[in-house]
């Protein structure tokens, strides 16, 4: 599946992103993931920089989902897909951990790096856009700037 323009636009607002797996005991993993970014048309890079369990459960299970949103506007997505770690001797690496370094500017070292083709798009909305179908952008930033303690 493409992925959009406003998901990209969406991925690059996100400071976080949390990666959710399954255990070869159908345990649920969800890990919160902070270098990540798209790659090509349609797949997710993520860093793997303390990620042993995720890439335990990955190796079992490839069946992935990953969320993100502007935690000011309080949207984003929901994305599902399969899953596949890239190691140094893959010939993608070297283009997706260009990317992921520029992004680290070298302090988190990493050795191996999840890609996820997405197959699935769902949108995520925060309930007050709506219970309350007047809520604008705008308002919504400014309750959350209130809420978080944000000038």
């Amino acid at each position: 599946m493409e992925l959009t323009t406003s998901i990209k636009d969406y991925i690059d607002r996100s400071v976080l992103c949390w990666l959710a797996t399954v255990s070869d005991t159908q345990m649920p993993n969800v890990s919160p993931k902070e270098i990540f970014t798209y790659y090509g048309t349609d797949s997710i890079i993520i860093a793997n920089i303390a990620s042993p369990q995720t890439v335990k459960n990955i190796q079992i299970n490839s069946q992935v989902c990953i969320s993100f949103i502007d935690v000011l506007v309080q949207k984003g997505y929901q994305l599902k897909g399969k899953a596949t770690i890239i190691t140094s001797s893959d010939p993608e690496f070297e283009g997706m951990q260009a990317k992921l370094l520029l992004m680290t500017e070298g302090k988190f070292p990493f050795q191996t790096i999840t890609k996820i083709r997405v197959e699935q798009v769902k949108s995520i909305i925060a309930p007050k856009y709506l219970l309350y179908p007047d809520t604008t952008e705008k308002a919504q930033i400014a309750s959350a700037k209130k809420t978080y303690g944000i000038p």
